[in-house]
């Protein structure tokens, strides 16, 4: 069809252009305000004018933080997946990372940042940026490395076949063949930035308060002062926010990815968007495919192509290559030394009773995060399975996930806290209730991807052969989401132990309530400064993450990722 042809081609220029010319104006605006900052409480305004302002602030620090995620993602995932001997350090190393809580990463990143950028507000946003990139990063990095590791057998022979240089398979097969589940976690992924939001933009460090314009402050003191009306203008802000990131982000995504789905039977009804029609008719956007996109795929094609690296065979290039190699390999070495010899340093202090303590804490902590997952798949895989198998339904409900699972259960805990802190065991039950809160989420986006990847092929075969639900969830259902459940499982244990340093403890009214465990004394030391406790109880939390993922999950996602693959 014609340019001329198309429905709606003025339409959707109009719209096309008037959306990037506001997001080119709204992020040099931002990034050319520039007040003084200062550090001092009580600096956020709970006037509901600023509340459009605060959430665009937000949002492009979330959008900074997903950029940094998503290259790290394919980096880190493409390396874990085809470099055998890269995936023996870099799977260990992202247990412990995903493990760390991001009050953990606290002091290290605002003090580097604050000292980069002295008296300036850009040190507290970078340092936002990363801690937000923290709460992003593990569960895109999980999902992309087992949509690589799961590529059937047939595809990738067919690639060698064809001769495509390494960079050529990543494009045309790796990337579409991990793209749903990528989009599903990404989904995930901003609405975890969403529940460390406020931990992100509002943060004491010893006697210093420091505080960022954004939602998350707007919120957080909100709760603090208990102004509960602007509590709920924050929250109905928020939920604005996301149902607009899920139409014209999210929900177009989704349908763009549905065709990397690998089916050899067409069926069911396919996910659908208005805003990804629109764009698809738009002028502007054909140009710029035609222009730059289909240019850069053919100069990025020849660049790594298998016939133009001659420099692999000049022995001097090979030499500085290998040099440069030594020299980052001394780097890093150096670098784990010298942070070793700082962590020796601040052990020495410790006591044997803070041991003990901190120990006694991580078993409890322990204890929740298990309560907490027990309590999430007992819901999430029939109605993951439910919203995967169902487009129609899942138009409906996915956005009520998203609103459900953006919505920082922080926003709403001092309140679940004063409701049930005078019951037996309350701040108990509360910090169970946040945890599950803030983790089910994990495990329900990676059953709808699941099960939404699954081959509409397969599925008439159970109809044809006429087999019972039951026979159904056990020969098909559970088998292909099994890899994508453990994923689930695994980053959202990981979920669950970050959410333990708010549902631990909890700051509002001027005081201060806690429950035993390890999330509690993360917390208090990094108020204190307690480096030493600190540095005791990320370690151990961080060995309790790896022990477990390495003794459990990673034997069941391995054996799920060779036994049900449909290769």
């Amino acid at each position: 069809m014609s340019a001329q042809d198309r429905p709606g081609v003025g339409f959707a220029d109009i719209l096309v252009g008037a959306s990037l010319l506001a997001m080119i104006s709204v992020i040099i605006a931002w990034s050319t305000h520039a007040h003084p900052y200062t550090a001092e409480s009580g600096q956020i305004s709970l006037a509901w004018w600023h509340l459009p302002l605060d959430a665009t602030y937000s949002w492009l620090r979330m959008l900074a933080a997903y950029a940094l995620s998503l290259v790290f993602t394919l980096i880190y995932g493409y390396l874990a997946a085809f470099n055998t001997r890269a995936e023996k350090i870099l799977l260990p190393l992202l247990d412990i990372l995903q493990s760390i809580p991001v009050l953990s990463f606290l002091p290290v990143v605002l003090l580097a940042f604050i000292a980069l950028f002295p008296h300036s507000r850009i040190g507290v946003n970078l340092a936002s940026i990363m801690l937000i990139f923290t709460g992003q990063v593990w569960n895109m990095v999980f999902a992309v490395y087992h949509g690589f590791i799961t590529i059937p057998r047939d595809l990738r022979e067919s690639a060698l076949s064809l001769n495509l240089s390494p960079w050529q398979r990543f494009r045309t097969l790796e990337l579409p063949y991990a793209m749903v589940g990528l989009v599903w976690n990404s989904m995930m992924s901003w609405a975890g930035g969403w529940f460390f939001l406020m931990a992100a933009e509002m943060f004491s460090l010893g006697n210093r308060s420091y505080q960022l314009q954004g939602l998350g402050s707007y919120l957080q003191t909100a709760a603090n002062q208990g102004r509960w009306g602007a509590e709920l203008a924050g929250l109905a802000t928020l939920v604005l926010v996301i149902v607009l990131m899920d139409q014209l982000v999210w929900r177009p995504l989704l349908a763009w990815a549905d065709k990397f789905k690998m089916e050899m039977v067409e069926g069911g009804e396919r996910p659908r968007s208005a805003v990804l029609r629109i764009l698809r008719r738009s002028l502007i956007l054909e140009w710029l495919g035609r222009a730059l996109w289909i240019p850069l795929t053919q100069w990025s094609d020849h660049l790594f192509s298998n016939t133009l690296p001659r420099w692999r065979r000049n022995d001097s290039v090979l030499n500085i290559v290998a040099l440069v190699r030594w020299l980052l390999v001394a780097f890093i070495v150096v670098v784990i030394v010298t942070a070793l010899e700082g962590a020796l340093r601040l052990l020495e202090h410790l006591t044997w009773p803070e041991i003990e303590l901190v120990a006694l804490a991580t078993l409890a902590t322990l204890g929740r995060v298990v309560v907490a997952l027990i309590i999430s798949v007992v819901w999430t895989v029939p109605v993951g399975v439910f919203i995967g198998l169902n487009h129609k339904w899942a138009a409906r409900l996915t956005p009520l996930s998203q609103i459900a699972a953006s919505v920082p259960a922080t926003a709403l805990f001092p309140g679940i806290v004063a409701l049930l802190i005078h019951i037996h065991g309350g701040l108990n039950v509360a910090s169970v209730l946040l945890m599950v809160l803030g983790t089910q989420w994990y495990i329900l986006f990676n059953v709808i991807a699941g099960a939404s990847a699954i081959p509409e092929d397969l599925r008439e075969a159970t109809r044809i052969f006429r087999l019972s639900r039951s026979k159904t969830w056990t020969t098909l259902i559970l088998p292909a989401i099994a890899p994508f459940l453990i994923t689930g499982l695994i980053t959202a244990a990981g979920g669950a132990w970050n959410a333990s340093i708010v549902a631990e403890y909890v700051s509002f009214h001027h005081h201060v309530y806690t429950a035993f465990g390890v999330g509690a004394i993360i917390a208090q030391s990094s108020q204190d400064r307690g480096f030493s406790v600190l540095l005791l109880a990320t370690s151990l939390l961080a060995l309790t993450v790896v022990l477990i993922n390495r003794l459990v999950w990673r034997r069941l996602y391995n054996k799920a990722a060779e036994r049900y693959s449909l290769s």
